[in-house]
């Protein structure tokens, strides 16, 4: 298994590794009823996805409390690469020309992405 496998969620489990993610640590409990509230999922389905994610690395669920092990952060991050990977044959500048191409953005959101860009820049060199 890759390194980054773990990392790459359907898009449920993502929506639910969220739930753990934006209220963690909580306990099982309310993690069902959140999970009914915000996917309309059944008790059964929540601890199924909690156990696949709990095997996978993802989340624990420790004396009925579930915490994540693994980052939004690094999630993301995996996503957006096997995106650019898949789509874009690994070329950022090609998914940036697309996505630019179909989405206009404002002067704060070009001046944010100019300081990333500059900031990656500095560390690279």
């Amino acid at each position: 298994m890759s390194v980054q496998e773990p990392l790459r969620l359907a898009e449920g489990e993502y929506r639910f590794a969220c739930l753990v993610w934006d209220h963690e640590p909580l306990p099982s409990g309310d993690l069902v009823k959140l999970a009914a509230d915000a996917l309309g999922w059944k008790k059964s389905t929540t601890y199924t996805v909690l156990k696949k994610l709990c095997e996978r690395g993802v989340l624990q669920n420790s004396g009925g409390t579930v915490t994540s092990r693994v980052a939004k952060q690094a999630v993301q991050c995996a996503e957006s690469a096997a995106v650019v990977d898949k789509t874009f044959g690994g070329s950022l500048p090609r998914f940036v020309a697309a996505f630019l191409s179909a989405k206009p953005i404002s002067d704060a959101e070009a001046a944010e992405i100019r300081a990333l860009l500059d900031a990656a820049h500095d560390k690279e060199v």
